[in-house]
């Protein structure tokens, strides 16, 4: 009986293993292929970090920066998961063919109901980086042209001078700041004094795919500055493009190529804004040309292997031939005048090539290899021989004018001659790799970088307060006297390694460290960091984060050069400790969907080197050592009060100090006697209390296709002193910076238009025109002083005012694609 039993047993035994054989052979036997494509959002951002996964397999990849994911060896039916936080989920059936490379781009849709997808779900963004929507750069009045200027709004950041892309950064100065294009870092020119001399930024917002902002608290995986960084990407279009615009100032052509295994993407800007400048304190001749050209061209050599090559050349100059300036300043009561006429000119000159080549290898699904080269080439040169004649008077009665021109308070000549050339030559190397390991995504890379600079300074300043008179006669004072040729040479080492994973489902974590060497300070220096952000499981619209880490900035060219323009040879890193902790919340309020964003900061200045800004140009006291803190918040709250129409309102409070290492001066006390003083912490020239900021949009309800943006900017007093390199005389204030700048436009192919020719129907995705009023209120803004005496020595402190109020129109034209 038990042997019929086992008989009857194994019969279905028998059935059960040759339908599981037969099924492993057909699954074995079937089809396999290779899928790949880009992922977009509705607004045509490229999507990094979105989760790709064949249902019910082990089969998952996540897309790149770029917006791309590929999946090799998967049957030819499948169904296919696309997930994000932030964007609904998409499932596709597809049916692939199995003797071709299948491509399937992708676009998800926003989930209105979940949170901010840069600060939750972007694993390459796990601390404080801010997602900038470049489109919306064209749309705000702004007179540089330069898309780094539009950093100028973002939370913890001011920026002093229209004219100029600089900009600082909680304390920081603008060497402290870190630009990327696509993994590539980017130097700008290092001879410019002035805003009028700064040209086109080397970013091309045309251009740009996405653009990623951090004040601080920034991941291993950057470098190595003390104070922020910009992300740039240019990313594969989905369309072919041709865009145009032009301006009284400013004029742009891109145009954006898909191929059929790669893309091409190629711009252009020139600017003149001569008619601009004329409308400062200073009159005379202004000829000034900028001009930028860039491409990027990237080909798929293979389904795993694809090459970019990136091209850039950004040049400028100006040249100034003043004829005299008259300037007013003081207070209501005590009014003074300055008048000044020239002879001789003023020019400086700047051309910048950047190249770079960039291997991407996709070994499979969860790991990729990045070789990035890149060449940045920037000569530099700056001429002028300067005389000037001055007076400067005092209010009598009435009041100044040109007949009533006040008692005489001083008068003489002044000089300013600098003949001056910078060659810098930076190659570097870098080879990166990620590997995604379930629910951890590793990165690591190895940087060989390679500094030569070339710098001769030739250059004085004379001041004769005797009298008008000649340089051969009179009593010529000579301050700045430098004559210097310096040759550098400087390898540097790099790298990185991180770690971004969940610790908890709703807890993400980033955590690694740098490490950086250099030939000429010769510091082995590791900088660990590490990053939090956490969603309470009460709350879907609560974002809390928390970042931790050291930075070492390695000196470069202008950090070594002294003041008179000698080398330091003990010059060292800079070094601090940030500590941030932030929030984001969302919620209903003004009958509209808001978000409050907010972050404190301290940051630990171990060691600093001590500098002056003159306008735009930083002269760094390289021999001494300082330390110091930067502290403070910045609060933020944002959202779309007019349809598709961001607007957003910041504050931010800041204080920053250093304490220059054996610093003091002479000085007498009460009874005359003289007294050594030291001088303990001194307010660092960016210490700005207050930065208060507005950008605001609206358009008509009747007639939606009209827009009004509006830009408000205040920033309190900035501390300054007259030249020379003594720290403890900087007690004196620029004054706040106030800035309102208004645009109207309207889109003329705008589907809600109430009338549209046909002709713009059928050949214009967009055709807007803006009318801008920049210095709407025409505030006097001050940059910097010229620092004179008078027949009793007092010194005087006359300010070089900014630009005044100045119309500007227009036309912006995205052409169809056919």
């Amino acid at each position: 009986m038990k042997a019929n039993i086992g008989r009857l047993v194994n019969v279905p035994h028998f059935f059960i293993i040759l339908f599981l054989v037969l099924c492993s052979t057909n699954l074995y036997s079937q089809e396999l292929t290779v899928l790949k494509g880009v992922i977009t959002s509705d607004k045509g951002e490229l999507l990094s970090g979105v989760t790709v996964q064949v249902k019910n397999t082990q089969l998952i990849t996540q897309t790149n920066k770029e917006g791309e994911y590929l999946l090799s060896k998967v049957p030819v039916n499948i169904s296919l998961l696309f997930s994000r936080l932030g964007y609904r989920d998409l499932i596709l059936d597809l049916k692939l063919i199995s003797d071709k490379e299948n491509t399937q781009n992708i676009i998800l849709i926003t989930d209105i109901q979940s949170l901010d997808e840069v600060n939750i779900t972007e694993k390459f963004n796990s601390s404080h980086l801010i997602n900038l929507e470049s489109a919306k750069f064209s749309a705000f009045p702004q007179t540089s042209g330069s898309f780094e200027s539009y950093i100028k709004n973002m939370p913890g950041v001011s920026g002093n001078n229209e004219l100029s892309s600089q900009y600082s950064v909680r304390g920081g100065n603008f060497d402290e700041n870190l630009v990327y294009l696509n993994d590539v870092e980017i130097y700008r020119p290092m001879l410019i004094r002035s805003g009028q001399q700064e040209g086109l930024g080397f970013i091309n917002p045309d251009l740009a795919s996405s653009a990623l902002f951090s004040a601080g608290g920034f991941e291993a995986r950057y470098g190595d500055k003390l104070s922020s960084i910009l992300d740039i990407r240019y990313g594969k279009p989905d369309s072919l493009s041709l865009e145009l615009q032009a301006g009284f100032i400013y004029t742009s052509a891109a145009l954006k190529l898909p191929l059929k295994n790669g893309f091409f993407l190629a711009g252009i800007r020139n600017k003149k804004n001569q008619s601009y400048l004329g409308r400062q304190n200073l009159i005379g001749n202004y000829q000034s040309g900028f001009s930028d050209y860039q491409f990027l061209y990237r080909q798929n050599l293979s389904s795993k292997l694809n090459l970019s090559f990136f091209g850039l050349y950004n040049a400028g100059g100006i040249k100034i031939n003043p004829d005299k300036r008259i300037t007013e300043f003081g207070t209501s009561d005590d009014v003074l005048r300055l008048f000044v006429n020239y002879d001789g000119e003023e020019s400086s000159h700047y051309k910048a090539l950047n190249s770079a080549l960039t291997l991407s290898y996709n070994v499979n699904n969860t790991l990729n290899f990045k070789w990035i080269n890149s060449v940045a080439s920037i000569n530099e040169d700056e001429q002028a021989n300067l005389l000037g004649w001055y007076s400067f008077n005092e209010k009598q009665g009435g009041g100044l004018s040109i007949k009533n021109g006040g008692s005489l308070l001083g008068m003489g000549s002044n000089q300013t001659f600098f003949n001056n050339y910078l060659k810098s030559l930076i190659y570097n190397t870098e080879l990166r790799m990620h590997k995604q390991v379930k629910s951890s995504f590793i990165e690591m890379g190895m940087r060989f970088q390679s500094d030569q600079i070339n710098d001769r300074l030739d250059e004085y300043t004379a001041l004769d307060t005797s009298g008008y008179s000649f340089p051969a006669q009179g009593n010529w004072t000579y301050s700045g006297l430098i004559n210097q040729q310096n040759l550098v040479n400087i390898q540097r080492f790099s790298g990185f390694i991180q770690n971004t994973f969940n610790l908890l489902p709703n807890l993400m974590m980033a955590a690694g460290a740098r490490f950086n060497y250099n030939t000429y300070s010769q510091e082995n220096m590791i900088s660990p960091r590490v990053s939090w952000m956490f969603k309470p499981g009460y709350s879907e619209q609560l974002l809390l984060r928390f970042s931790a880490g050291t930075y070492n900035q390695a000196p470069f060219y202008r950090e070594i050069k002294n003041y008179n323009g000698i080398l330091n040879a003990a010059a060292r890193a800079q070094k601090s400790v940030h500590f941030i902790t932030g929030t984001d919340y969302k919620f209903k309020g003004l009958g509209t969907s808001l978000k409050f964003s907010s972050e404190i900061y301290y940051k630990v200045l171990s060691r600093i080197t001590p500098y002056k800004i003159e306008d735009l140009k930083i002269r760094y006291l390289s021999d001494k050592i300082a330390k110091g803190y930067a502290a403070g918040a910045d609060l933020s709250i944002s959202g779309n009060f007019a349809r598709d129409l961001e607007s957003t309102f910041r504050i931010s409070i800041m204080k920053t100090e250093e304490d220059i290492q054996d610093d003091f001066y002479f000085a007498k006390n009460l009874s005359g006697n003289q007294i050594i003083v030291k001088p303990g912490y001194l307010k660092r020239p960016t210490d700005q209390l207050f930065n208060v900021g507005m950008m605001f949009q609206d358009r008509l309800i009747q007639n939606p296709t009209y827009k009004v943006h509006l830009n408000l900017i205040y920033s309190s007093a900035l501390p300054i002193g007259p030249p020379g390199p003594a720290r403890h005389t900087d007690v004196f204030k620029i004054p706040a910076y106030k800035r309102a700048d208004i645009g109207f436009s309207k889109d003329l192919a705008d589907p809600e238009a109430k009338k549209s020719s046909i002709f713009i129907k059928k050949y214009f995705q967009t055709l807007s025109i803006h009318a801008e009023l920049f210095n709407l209120l025409n505030f006097k803004n001050t940059v910097s002083y010229l620092w004179l005496n008078d027949k009793m020595s007092h010194q005087y402190a006359v300010p070089n005012y900014l630009t005044s109020r100045m119309f500007n129109f227009r036309v912006i034209a995205k052409l169809k694609s056919r």
